[in-house]
């Protein structure tokens, strides 16, 4: 109920008169879903088994501030149709969440892909993070690159001498990041170039993890005490405090 005013566009209070619900029906029918607001609704559901009828009924024209007047037709046409549109833009939002769980699960856990199993790209793997930081310095290479080029960068970022990062790990390495979409194989060549999927993963993978997830834990466990706007020190020093605060009132 208190989403029915982005479907509508309409504002509600405590004096609105009227119903005003969402009702999700699956359970032993084809699903559906219903959207009251005041004498006005809107359905959604299969239609002949296909996907997907979305209808809104006005049955009461002052709902909307107009007449019941036949002039009014057009107008209570185009507020029903921009109904529809909020309610399968709003799906879509909440959607769009869904989807990227389902990308970031992808790269992170161990996968089947041409019936062949490939490891995760674990976020919390060190290695993993060199790997992608690496994809980020080969990004605007021409002819990409190599199992060697890229050995050498990896042994950098790990702090390793490069005999220490063999060839047949980097293969390991290459035939994981292939698998999982991030980088492809030139026809005809030795050498691989970062894909699109790649290019996103690789820079939103390390940005999290050097600007958030690093320095955010850092704060957590007081690894810089004297850094500036420690936000989540702050915060949850005032959550220790008030639970200690609550226990003592009890």
């Amino acid at each position: 109920p208190s989403k029915v005013s982005l479907i509508f566009n309409r504002g509600i209070n405590k004096r609105t008169p009227g119903t005003f619900q969402t009702r999700v029906i699956t359970q032993g029918v084809i699903p559906s879903l219903h959207v009251s607001y005041k004498s006005s609704k809107i359905k959604q559901y299969f239609k002949e088994d296909h996907a997907l009828r979305t209808e809104t009924t006005i049955n009461n024209t002052h709902d909307f501030g107009l007449g019941r007047s036949l002039k009014n037709l057009p107008k209570l046409r185009a507020i029903g149709f921009a109904a529809n549109c909020r309610l399968l833009e709003v799906e879509t939002i909440s959607q769009d969440c869904s989807l990227a769980e389902g990308v970031f699960e992808q790269v992170t856990r161990p996968q089947i892909i041409d019936g062949k199993r490939v490891s995760g790209l674990r976020f919390d793997d060190h290695r993993v993070i060199g790997l992608l930081q690496t994809l980020c310095g080969f990004l605007l290479l021409p002819n990409g690159f190599s199992n060697s080029s890229m050995r050498e960068w990896m042994a950098q970022i790990l702090g390793i001498p490069a005999d220490q990062y063999s060839p047949g790990r980097m293969t390991y390495d290459l035939r994981r990041l292939r698998l999982h979409g991030l980088i492809e194989r030139i026809p005809h060549t030795h050498r691989y170039q970062v894909t699109e999927m790649g290019t996103r993963i690789a820079f939103f993978f390390t940005k999290i993890h050097s600007r958030i997830f690093r320095p955010g834990l850092s704060q957590l466990f007081n690894g810089c005490p004297k850094a500036p706007n420690r936000m989540i020190t702050t915060a949850i020093n005032k959550l220790d405090h008030a639970i200690a605060s609550l226990f003592q009132q009890a």
